[in-house]
């Protein structure tokens, strides 16, 4: 494979891989590895070599038939802030845009179909603003309760893969513990660090419930009320039924359907796989989302599907053009939410058509992640301001399983360790949970935030018993206890 670089230089990615067979699914995976790489490139600031050859590589599963990575291009052009992928005649680009990341360009197409905007960030100064609104840390903690050699023993573990066998290596890039709102212990991987993005997948489908939530506390929408869904208004349409609160606990019973004995990504979807379509098809995904048929009387069956953070997100971008105001959709995350707990560095990535894909296209920062964590422990009061930004009972709703989930593993849009999936942690434990290992964790019984990224080779049971103990051993160093 050659990566060519517009800024000069032609680089050699050295692992050979392979994909699957069709020109359909060729054609997928040039559109999404463009996308990724785009966002390693411009967003996260990765070169792009180095980037294709640690996540990219490590997407494809070996078997299948010959795509040799040999015969495949990658061309960045900086200028222009475009990605290329191309294999035998067929390519495919993503664009980048500043403040709305990178963007598939659908076939045939010369660009994004919505007008890009700048997100102003305001904010003050993150290196003179303490912490959590900024990044000013007062040193080391004085904290004599705190086992020091211990925790650094607990950190440790995490980034070592040879510590966890049985599955594939856990590429932790970054540990971030803050408890009772202080920023106690960080580490990250070489070539990452405090200020870098990461991707950050369905960990996004948690911004969604805080956005709706922030609406619901305008007034703007109610957890009980029908979904304000056009489309799902006409007389004898079953899902004139469906509520928000359905959707927020994936229960909303619409057809999303998704592979199966595939792996997570191992490029076998078709057109036909709504799941995997929104993030390789270039489609209007909120169209796409909301012309779903229903399989399930709304409220009766849990499943995790993205039809419903993405009708969840429609319903976003619905209510902030029509209040208008002047009020921008592609702005309104950072001045709602991001602005006002100091999430400086968070981009939500939009399909061509401008809608954000947030069941899966965001990046941000550990630091950044751990604020919307600090802002579900503290109740939806950021205590720095005592401004309320969540409406009162909000995150007891996300955190309380959703009733069609009889494993008690889910609420609104956010995981729960209520029945039991690390045993060694609190039942009262939930996060944000992304693919290949991105978690945010909350356990309010002990006062404590744990955000960890990376690029997880295996995200059974390998990634939850190295969560597991690493959370628990974190816990113990800081004396906070076996909580709830």
């Amino acid at each position: 494979m050659s990566a060519t670089d517009g800024a000069g230089g032609i680089s050699e990615a050295n692992a050979a891989r392979t994909l699957t067979v069709t020109d359909e699914k060729i054609d997928h995976a040039l559109a999404l590895f463009a996308k990724l790489t785009c966002s390693g490139v411009f967003v996260v600031g990765r070169e792009v070599d180095e980037f294709v050859r640690n996540d990219i590589h490590t997407h494809v599963r070996p078997e299948g038939n010959p795509f040799d990575w040999d015969d495949v291009q990658v061309a960045v052009d900086r200028e222009a802030g475009t990605v290329t992928f191309s294999h035998a005649g067929r390519s495919r680009t993503a664009q980048f845009h500043p403040g709305q990341g990178c963007t598939i360009i659908p076939q045939g197409a010369d660009g994004v179909f919505f007008t890009p905007e700048v997100v102003e960030r305001n904010t003050p100064p993150a290196e003179t603003t303490p912490w959590p609104m900024g990044d000013l840390l007062s040193g080391q903690s004085r904290r004599d309760d705190i086992d020091r050699e211990a925790l650094d023993a607990a950190m440790a573990q995490a980034f070592d893969d040879d510590l966890w066998p049985g599955g594939g290596p856990q590429r932790t890039r970054s540990l971030v513990v803050v408890h009772r709102g202080e920023l106690v212990a960080e580490r990250y991987a070489p070539g990452f660090g405090p200020h870098v993005p990461h991707v950050s997948w369905s960990m996004g489908k948690s911004i969604t419930s805080a956005l709706i939530g922030i609406l619901v506390g305008q007034g703007e929408l109610a957890l009980d009320d029908p979904a304000p869904v056009a489309e799902w208004q006409q007389p004898g349409d079953p899902r004139a039924a469906i509520t928000v609160r359905d959707l927020l606990q994936m229960s909303s019973g619409l057809q999303f359907m998704r592979a199966q004995d595939e792996g997570e990504l191992d490029l076998g979807w078709t057109r036909r796989d709504d799941h995997m379509l929104i993030y390789f098809g270039a489609v209007n995904v909120f169209e796409h989302a909301r012309s779903r048929p229903l399989v399930d009387p709304p409220g009766t069956a849990w499943r995790y599907r993205n039809s419903d953070p993405l009708t969840l997100g429609s319903l976003v971008r619905q209510v902030v053009e029509a209040r208008g105001g002047g009020e921008s959709y592609l702005t309104f995350p950072q001045r709602a939410l991001f602005d006002r707990i100091g999430m400086r560095q968070m981009t939500l990535e939009p399909d061509p058509w401008g809608n954000f894909v947030m069941s899966g296209f965001d990046y941000g920062t550990s630091r950044d992640w751990a604020r919307f964590a600090l802002l579900h422990l503290w109740d939806g009061v950021w205590k720095p301001t005592g401004e309320r930004i969540l409406p009162e009972g909000w995150v007891d709703f996300v955190r309380t399983p959703a009733p069609a989930d009889a494993e008690l593993h889910y609420g609104g849009q956010f995981w729960l360790n209520a029945g039991g999936r690390w045993a060694d942690l609190p039942r009262d434990a939930f996060t944000p949970l992304g693919a290949w290992g991105q978690v945010a964790l909350t356990i309010p019984s002990q006062d404590l935030v744990v955000v960890r990224h990376g690029h997880s080779g295996d995200t059974g049971d390998p990634f939850n018993a190295m969560l597991n103990a690493t959370v628990r051993d974190i816990a113990r160093a800081l004396g906070a206890g076996a909580g709830a």
